[in-house]
């Protein structure tokens, strides 16, 4: 089976839950785990930037890769986020962590360092050599500083064997559209943006990796399933439902937004690591009334 078929439909960015003193909550990171998987999500992606990644130490992030997977006991298949702007210690983390059981790695392209396109290209090429698992390209330059752009994208993925996907968040609908026509059959594209998935599923997308499916993945992933199906019209009915939340996710950071969320419905403490802070006061409390009104609505 290809990772095409694999991943296909809503893998969902896990949040790394903390404890009062801020360490990694393995019991909240359990129960989340077991809530996207009761609520029907395709994969989990681990150690992605949802995930505070930036702010864990190496230990932690095997310890959580290897809980992952004792925990979700093959029900699901799991990619784990391995990326970061230093090549050589990237190559390091692909050759020395736990991925036996891993789907894929997913790679987030070089953030602050700003390379050019032949230096994002010779960056992936050289960790997909080293990597024991398909990679996953991460375009999301909102966050990086730089775009992959649809022809380096194309490239790598002709070129490099390893190379297997992208998650595609640029936000932009024109690259997005190249990437689609002019991919290898069997090369996964999927939607980084949540707000986005529905019509670039419908554009051809193989689905989405999804930060809203932590705290709504029985929801998200019915809409996902029926872009996929090209029911689209039962799909714009859960997204119209879900979009004031997808804005509240992102208004102020993530995962700021979905922290507060899914601390509303009992599912982790509300703690971040800094630089990272919760929601402010004035957020929290649109937040709070748009889940209200969403449990009115679903109970109605």
């Amino acid at each position: 089976m290809s990772l095409r078929d694999t991943l296909k439909g809503t893998g969902v960015a896990l949040v790394t839950p903390f404890n009062q003193k801020h360490e990694v909550d393995f019991d909240a990171l359990g129960t989340m785990i077991d809530f996207v998987l009761h609520g029907g999500v395709e994969y989990l992606v681990v150690l992605g930037t949802t995930g505070e990644t930036p702010t864990l130490e190496k230990s932690e992030k095997i310890d959580i890769i290897n809980y992952t997977y004792e925990r979700v006991t093959n029900a699901v298949p799991v990619v784990v986020g391995i990326g970061g702007n230093n090549t050589r210690e990237i190559i390091n983390e692909v050759e020395t962590y736990p991925l036996q059981q891993a789907a894929a790695i997913l790679s987030t392209s070089p953030y602050y360092n700003r390379p050019s396109q032949q230096g994002i290209f010779e960056h992936y090429k050289l960790i997909s050599e080293a990597a024991p698992k398909p990679l996953i390209l991460y375009n999301i330059p909102a966050r990086t500083g730089s775009n992959i752009s649809a022809e380096t994208t194309i490239r790598l993925a002709n070129e490099c064997d390893n190379i297997r996907g992208i998650k595609e968040a640029s936000g932009n609908i024109g690259q997005c559209l190249h990437i689609l026509q002019n991919r290898p059959a069997e090369f996964l594209v999927t939607s980084g943006d949540d707000q986005l998935a529905l019509p670039l599923i419908a554009a051809g997308m193989d689905g989405v990796i999804s930060v809203a499916a932590n705290c709504f993945p029985k929801e998200f992933s019915e809409m996902v399933r029926y872009c996929l199906q090209n029911d689209l019209y039962a799909g714009r009915g859960l997204l119209y439902k879900l979009l004031d939340g997808f804005d509240l996710l992102f208004e102020e950071n993530n995962p700021a937004g979905v922290k507060a969320f899914l601390a509303e419905m009992g599912l982790i403490k509300n703690y971040l690591r800094l630089p990272l802070v919760p929601l402010s006061e004035k957020v929290h409390l649109k937040l709070k009334e748009y889940l209200k009104a969403l449990n009115e609505f679903s109970t109605a």
